[in-house]
């Protein structure tokens, strides 16, 4: 059964290690949460380790950059990935082996945001085109602006119909961002409907066990036992956590506030009438705060 906690204290002695989340944990796209920050800061002196494990998009070194302007300390995290770089690793290798399946590139990305074609530097090897019907494989970072989940049907067609593979590089589905009403889809929303309607997808993002075995390999040794992760989304953090053998904890006022608006214990309630979510996470608490 899961347990609703008031804070971290609650479970400040059972856990050595603690994989955060970023979006809707630590902060909200713009600034670092105060509650979450001082959480940090509590965890680092009680000599806790932190690892941070993001479905964004962008490279590792991206979000160690912005961790200053969003209020935390680089230093203060063992290791810090994304699923963005664990895609981009797995391209380059591919590049590297001169893989003639996979030349032609349709990069789904934001192309109104300055750091949009930053992912493909260092896949150079690819030749990136603008019509699906020209590529052998879609990278999928961020959604095209202004559109909506519906706009992709027709390319996903015709990339059914070419047996495209499709790399995602944001296995969410949403994300919350400060200055919208409404959560914002991801590529994890196009991923999802691409694999219905019959599309092979490549995720390394949560809840794909690979990030975080890859996460932890400074950890001389590794105890499962002694190790939470922290997160917002029941499809992604909670099933992640379950995926790699680890306890988890659900942040309630993340993506699913709405199933929490009235209180915790109906919110359980209402997760466990959801026939997708056959597992659980092991505490629940509404913020990462001491």
């Amino acid at each position: 059964m899961t347990k609703i906690i008031n804070s971290f204290s609650d479970i400040l002695d059972k856990y050595d290690f603690f994989i955060l989340d970023q979006w809707g944990v630590m902060h909200d796209g713009h600034k670092g949460y105060q509650h979450a920050i001082n959480a940090v800061n509590k965890l680092i002196k009680e000599n806790k380790k932190l690892i941070i494990i993001s479905n964004s998009s962008k490279r590792k070194i991206s979000s160690i950059n912005r961790l200053k302007d969003l209020g935390f300390n680089k230093n203060d995290f063992i290791e810090i990935l994304t699923s963005g770089e664990m895609i981009w690793q797995e391209l380059f290798n591919l590049s590297s082996k001169d893989n003639a399946n996979l030349k032609n590139c349709f990069h789904i990305y934001d192309n109104s945001k300055e750091d949009g074609k930053d992912f493909r530097i260092g896949l150079e090897k690819f030749d990136f085109v603008s019509n699906i019907n020209e590529a052998d494989f879609i990278l999928a970072c961020t959604p095209f602006i202004n559109t909506k989940p519906l706009d992709y049907i027709t390319i996903l067609n015709d990339a059914l119909d070419r047996n495209l593979i499709m790399f995602c590089a944001n296995p969410d589905f949403v994300t919350v961002e400060n200055n919208d009403e409404k959560d914002n889809f991801c590529m994890g929303t196009i991923a999802d409907l691409y694999e219905h309607m019959g599309g092979k997808v490549v995720i390394l993002g949560k809840p794909n066990k690979a990030i975080y075995i890859e996460s932890c390999k400074k950890i001389n040794q590794l105890e499962l036992s002694r190790m939470v992760a922290v997160g917002d989304s029941i499809d992604h953090d909670i099933l992640g956590a379950k995926n790699f053998g680890i306890d988890s904890i659900l942040i309630s006022n993340g993506i699913h506030k709405d199933l929490f608006a009235n209180n915790l214990e109906i919110g359980l309630k209402n997760m466990e009438n959801v026939k997708k979510w056959n597992f659980k996470p092991t505490y629940l608490c509404e913020h990462f705060s001491f």
